[in-house]
């Protein structure tokens, strides 16, 4: 029998104190390895949600708050601004491209967002079937609203007043789906988009085609502006927030703090898992360690039969690191089966699925401290079986 072996059939002599570890062990894995997915995952989707929009510009109130309504579709907007804000923003030569949106309904608790069709092209949407919208009281839906709807081409439906579920429906005012979009991965995924004709029909019961005579009084919610080059960036913001009556929010900007303050509450997770790696490293120890007094005479005679120091020592060693890395795979795979499953039973964390068969760089560290933890654990037990007195322990009997 080789040592690498017989290691293992000591762990096999143990069997609840060697799961209790390998099972410690595997939580705390998989809690450091899960929160990388998820905290990787929601930091690429920020991102991709909110590329190519430099700024939000809604009326006054929390920038935060404007950037959330505006890009990522997660709060109330402050309020409206008039139409002809837009138009000021196109006649800046420092901005590129202007795409107004409007929002205040849902529609089973997805946004319906009142836009043109820049707005699709923008996030890069294509149509799965049907076509875009041609007049008002059509509508787009975003690929998760189509599938947890069950809608189809051709469909009506109406929008609820306000932007969670549950608010009064505008009956008088239904929607035709015109077009289902292909699944993109971003925010659009979740929204029904409409032109902003509907949102002002639903909301302008008095309107009897004087359009003319009302543009002037209507309003968007915001504007999702892109800069004609890099160095409007340097001061746009700061004159839209100085000289105008609106409020222009930068979402990296804003991003960024969002970030600051979910990351605290991970980067408390992950101390928390490696407080659970810590202690299953020192449940390991104890383990080895009482171990070692059950196995001294066996250890001794291994001695006789001409066993060295060293390989006594390595056969602790061996059995430490075969539980740290029974108990690392077994976290890692709990890791990414939960990101799946969380994926697949909640359709706002769907990407998940698709992260769930990704390995990520950092994952490498988790596994070597993992591993360390076990290496250390070791090192102890297996000075004290090196460094046995034979001659007493066979002795002793």
């Amino acid at each position: 029998m080789t040592l690498t072996r017989l290691a293992f059939a000591y762990a096999r002599r143990r069997p609840l104190s060697t799961l209790l570890v390998v099972i410690l062990l595997a939580i705390g894995v998989a809690v450091v390895a899960l929160t990388l997915i998820v905290s990787r995952e929601l930091e690429e989707k920020l991102t991709r949600d909110a590329q190519g929009i430099d700024l939000v510009v809604g009326a006054k109130g929390s920038p935060l708050q404007l950037v959330l309504a505006g890009v990522y579709h997660v709060d109330v907007p402050p309020g409206n601004i008039p139409l002809a804000s837009v138009a000021t923003l196109r006649a800046n030569r420092m901005i590129a491209s202007v795409i107004p949106v409007s929002l205040g309904d849902s529609f089973r608790g997805y946004r319906i967002a009142g836009t043109e069709p820049a707005f699709i092209e923008h996030y890069g949407a294509t149509l799965r079937e049907g076509r875009l919208w041609d007049r008002p009281m059509e509508a787009v839906l975003g690929s998760a609203v189509a599938q947890a709807s069950g809608l189809h081409v051709g469909a009506t439906f109406t929008g609820s007043h306000g932007l969670a579920e549950g608010g009064g429906e505008h009956k008088e005012a239904a929607y035709t789906v015109a077009g289902i979009l292909a699944p993109t991965g971003s925010v659009i995924d979740r929204l029904v988009v409409t032109p902003l004709d509907s949102v002002w029909a639903v909301h302008e019961a008095h309107h009897a085609g004087a359009a003319k005579d009302e543009d002037e009084h209507r309003e968007v919610t915001l504007a999702l502006v892109r800069f004609a080059s890099p160095l409007a960036a340097a001061g746009l913001a700061r004159s839209i927030n100085k000289e105008t009556e609106l409020v222009a929010a930068s979402p990296a900007y804003e991003t960024a703090r969002l970030l600051t303050v979910l990351g605290f509450g991970v980067d408390l997770v992950r101390v928390f898992a490696l407080l659970l790696m810590a202690a299953s490293g020192f449940m390991l120890l104890v383990a080895l360690s009482q171990a070692l007094e059950d196995r001294r005479y066996d250890l001794a005679i291994l001695r006789t039969l001409g066993a060295s120091r060293r390989k006594v020592a390595w056969v602790l060693l061996v059995e430490s690191v075969m539980l740290a890395a029974a108990g690392t795979v077994l976290g890692l795979l709990f890791a990414h089966l939960g990101a799946y499953a969380i994926g697949t039973w909640l359709p706002q964390a769907a990407p998940l699925a698709t992260a769930a068969y990704r390995w990520l760089p950092e994952e490498w560290a988790v596994v070597a401290l993992a591993l360390g933890a076990g290496i250390l654990a070791a090192l102890w037990p297996a000075w004290r079986a090196a460094r046995l007195d034979v001659a007493a322990t066979l002795a002793d009997g």
